[in-house]
């Protein structure tokens, strides 16, 4: 057989016969069906040809292969991914778990039963560096046994504070991994999981899948073959996972005295010859044989040689009598560890290690460190690179870092040990005012055309906020701090700090109204502004805060609470006087009266809002409100009226810079010329509302006009780009924890014969 570039691609061969012979179809049956000639699938069927791109397409479509010979005939064999992690250095011990394991890996081919690893056991005790060690030992010792490769990832199934990794994203970076080119990769989890099982059908790869948290998040992710080697790390016994399919599992405790001794060993005793066997032991009793606690202290005993080994043992002994109680726990000796290493710290070191406990999201940048420290980001930043060398600290991906979590615990008790109320205060407030103030900038490069409620006080001295010169680089930023901003937020909350805390909230009102993060982020920062507003007690603050939380409510579909929280807010802003706010207040009145049906309080609402916004000289509120009024003459079926007030928004919304509104007036143009039957010139406005809102960021925006093509094909009897239009909507609902997703996905699968109402709710913002 040729070798040349122009050969077919085995997998695609492979896959083409399987479909046949299930379908007992001959290959000159289905050059009947493609309308090529029998000789030259001849050729292609013997790898003497490679198929042409039509001549995949049509083999796909005649056979309903669903995409999968699309993407192998794309993909061929021309990746051989190697994403293993390095083996773990001077490994010991775990003789038998590593005999285990690698007659598990390296078991004939012709094996019926699946190669399926399960490492679990507590955390600190080894589970990553056994699977990384096992699988290079399988590849070194039998080259021939996976030579297409390996895949390697960290579901991050125990990660603090972080969620696990969805399989679906998994499966979309393994299969690029593959080979799979990105516009053949579909967006539903099962499908992406049915294509990655055809990918590796015929090819023999190890895989592993390190630090899973449920049986659930690792089903997608195995191969259908036997030809297949895959190892599993978790700290919870897979047992789903293993009523499913054969599992060889692996429990791992605390390493055996002799081993603890020789892991201290290999550490110390390349730089210290004055190590005596007991004094090992003695300190391999007090880690409890965690290789994490083993490490550390290994670690510290090699960099500081001029000290008394003898000293150190005492001090680590005194320690752990004062948490006698806890003896039997895994934490103990870790613990222990952890205060030896921070003791070994310099002061400057020490104060940032306790200090990052105050912040409790899941991971830290360098710029925000530099403001709960009061320091500047270059120094900073090589404080943080000191404290993760030392293993108290990790680090993440985008140059950020996170403690392990049960290193956050012990710097927390060092944190109140080690400081006073004011210090801690001090830390807190400058660290809160970044945020907010960070946040008042993305707010500003976001919605320059916003008029803010807000007029932050400076911030403290060596608080550095950063600033933005995009709306890409704001959103960035954003997305990447979405997961810190409860917890920033209640920790204001908790130091008392009300103004910072409800302000950083409306800061983030720009970030939210995309929808870029699911609409719960939305209600629990409102809800955490309210209570700070009423604890300040500040009238205005609460009314708009209120409002704010009515919104959060719309969007997640709860009309009542949203109707009676907004209640609240008329009243408040009523009472003071703030016509600003009024406005604000009435126009959400309009939007929500929008969504329950009742337009003619839908309009009402809207020409208050629509008065008091130009009274402010609003543009962006008086766009937002004329959307109501559209919304009120299109369900009185009065398309002209609609159309010029949907006109007149588009013009104010294109005046002041706002993507986001053209792409919505835009989508409720389209509505119009769909109710008059024209469905081209309706395709022509979801077109470009669709450019909009992908340019403005909205994730959520850019679904709802995929939903409308969806619709709108359907209706020109496009049926494959509607399908195509509602995949797309679909994933993006479920990126951002949309109900619609449920209809759409119930849609597609055939169990209803039509979309929910909800998928098209005309939303007035």
């Amino acid at each position: 057989m040729p070798t040349t570039p122009d050969r077919a691609p085995p997998l695609f061969v492979e896959e083409l016969q399987r479909i046949l012979t299930r379908r007992r179809m001959s290959w000159r049956k289905l050059a009947e069906m493609v309308g090529y000639d029998p000789s030259w699938l001849s050729k292609v069927k013997n790898g003497w040809a490679a198929p042409s791109p039509d001549l995949v397409r049509r083999c796909d479509e005649a056979l309903e292969a669903g995409g999968a010979l699309l993407a192998l005939g794309a993909a061929g064999q021309t990746r051989r991914p190697a994403q293993l992690p390095a083996p773990p250095g001077g490994f010991i011990g775990r003789g038998h778990e590593l005999l285990r394991i690698h007659d598990a890996l390296v078991q004939p081919i012709a094996e019926p039963e699946s190669i399926i690893v399960a490492i679990d056991g507590p955390p600190g005790v080894g589970k990553t560096s056994l699977a990384l060690r096992c699988a290079h030992d399988a590849l070194r010792m039998d080259p021939q046994r996976y030579p297409d490769g390996q895949l390697y990832v960290n579901l991050r199934g125990y990660t603090s504070d972080e969620h696990p990794f969805a399989p679906g994203r998994v499966l979309e970076e393994f299969l690029l991994a593959l080979g799979v080119p990105a516009q053949d990769i579909p967006p539903e989890e099962d499908h992406r999981a049915r294509l990655y099982r055809s990918v590796l059908a015929s090819r023999q790869m190890l895989i592993v899948l390190d630090n899973a948290a449920t049986s659930r998040q690792v089903e997608p992710l195995l191969p259908g073959t036997t030809t297949c080697g895959v190892v599993i790390t978790s700290r919870r016994r897979l047992t789903a996972l293993s009523m499913r399919v054969t599992v060889e599992r692996i429990e791992l405790g605390p390493m055996s005295d002799s081993e603890s001794v020789q892991v201290l060993n290999w550490v110390i005793g390349k730089s210290r010859v004055d190590t005596a066997e007991h004094d090992l032991a003695t300190l391999a009793r007090w880690c409890g044989g965690l290789p994490l606690a083993l490490r550390i202290v290994a670690e510290r005993v090699s960099a500081h040689r001029h000290h008394s080994l003898g000293d150190l043992i005492e001090e680590l002994a005194s320690e752990r009598q004062r948490l006698d109680a806890l003896a039997t726990e895994e934490s103990i000796a870790i613990r222990t560890a952890f205060a030896w290493s921070y003791r070994d710290l310099n002061p400057r070191q020490a104060l940032l290690f306790h200090q990052l406990s105050l912040h409790r999201g899941p991971h830290i940048s360098a710029e925000a460190t530099s403001a709960l420290a009061g320091l500047p980001v270059v120094r900073a930043r090589r404080l943080l690179g000191e404290l993760t060398a030392v293993h108290l600290l990790e680090s993440a991906p985008h140059g950020r870092y996170h403690f392990h979590d049960l290193i956050r615990v012990y710097a927390a008790e060092r944190l109140e040990a080690d400081s006073t109320p004011a210090d801690r205060n001090e830390v807190v407030r400058r660290l809160t005012d970044w945020y907010l103030h960070t946040a008042y900038a993305g707010s500003l490069a976001l919605a320059p055309f916003r008029l803010s409620p807000l007029t932050p006080a400076p911030p403290c001295p060596g608080v550095t906020p950063l600033r933005f010169d995009s709306e890409q680089a704001a959103l960035a930023w954003y997305d990447l701090e979405a997961p810190n901003f409860v917890p920033i937020i209640r920790l204001a909350i908790d130091y008392q700090l009300y103004q910072t805390a409800w302000q950083t909230a409306i800061a983030l009102f720009d970030y939210l109204r995309l929808l870029r993060t699911s609409g719960g982020l939305w209600l629990a920062t409102s809800t955490l502004a309210e209570k700070a507003a009423i604890a300040l007690g500040d009238r205005r603050a609460h009314g708009w805060v209120t409002t704010s939380l009515a919104e959060a409510y719309r969007w997640l579909h709860q009309y009542e609470r949203a109707h009676r929280v907004l209640e609240q807010s008329l009243a408040l802003q009523q009472e003071i006087g703030d016509r600003h706010g009024q406005a604000w207040a009435s126009a959400v009145m309009g939007f929500v009266a929008v969504d329950c049906g009742r337009l003619h309080d839908a309009h009402t609402y809207a020409g208050q809002a629509l008065a008091l916004f130009e009274e402010a000289g609003d543009r962006h509120g008086q766009a937002s409100a004329l959307f109501t009024l559209a919304d009120a003459y299109h369900g009185w079926e009065r398309p002209a009226d609609t159309m010029k007030v949907l006109t007149r928004s588009l013009n104010l919304f294109q005046a002041i810079g706002n993507h986001d509104g053209q792409g919505l007036a835009l989508a409720k143009i389209a509505d119009t010329h769909a109710a008059r039957g024209d469905h081209e010139r309706a395709l022509e406005c979801l077109d470009l509302s669709l450019q909009a809102r992908r340019l403005a960021g909205s994730r959520w925006g850019e679904a709802d006009a995929l939903a409308r093509r969806g619709r709108t094909l359907e209706a020109l009897g496009r049926e494959e780009e509607a399908r195509v239009a509602w995949r797309e909507a679909l994933a993006l609902y479920e990126d951002v924890d949309d109900p619609r997703a449920r209809e759409i996905r119930d849609y597609l699968d055939g169990s209803v014969p039509t979309p929910g109402g909800r998928v098209l709710t005309r939303p007035a913002w």
